[in-house]
């Protein structure tokens, strides 16, 4: 049997409770290029209708996304759902599904201190993955709407190479 080749990852979905506020925050705080300003997306026999309601179901009515782009082109959706409801807790990380995405930046405290002063919380400490032997740095944070990332201060290849851990 072959080996699999790696799939490039293509984009994520993210929900929250004000699209606007969202589009400013990923734009103006990680710098996100917007690719399709917040647009209203309606239940119908449109072609972007019909699939959400394969996705969702019947009775979804309607609903906003904006497309967004990170600067090594991943996508990133992002979706204001009507009722749409924001968790007491939304770090339930115990349960399957993804509980978080993760963004490079080598400035990691200065990130942080931008997400923080934009209305998102910073979930622990700075630390270091080797201290004393590499500079490799990371924290959660939540962003305004209750979406947790984490920032790595480099890349996830380098982090994890060779010697992670020993």
């Amino acid at each position: 049997m072959n080996q699999p080749y790696p799939r490039n990852f293509s984009h994520i979905g993210l929900s929250v409770t004000d699209l606007d506020a969202a589009v400013r925050f990923y734009t103006q705080v990680l710098g996100w290029y917007l690719i399709m300003p917040p647009t209203a997306i309606t239940e119908d026999n449109s072609a972007i209708g019909l699939m959400c309601t394969d996705v969702f179901g019947k009775g979804w009515t309607s609903l906003r996304i904006a497309h967004l782009s990170t600067g090594d082109r991943i996508g990133v959706e992002i979706f204001e759902f009507n009722h749409v409801e924001k968790p007491e807790n939304n770090f339930e990380y115990w349960k399957t599904g993804v509980f978080h995405f993760c963004v490079q930046d080598p400035d990691v405290e200065g990130l942080a201190e931008k997400i923080v002063a934009a209305g998102g919380k910073q979930r622990m400490p700075v630390r270091e993955y080797f201290p004393g032997e590499k500079p490799y740095r990371m924290v959660y944070m939540e962003d305004p709407f209750g979406n947790i990332l984490e920032i790595y201060s480099h890349s996830y290849e380098l982090t994890y190479s060779a010697g992670a851990y020993n």
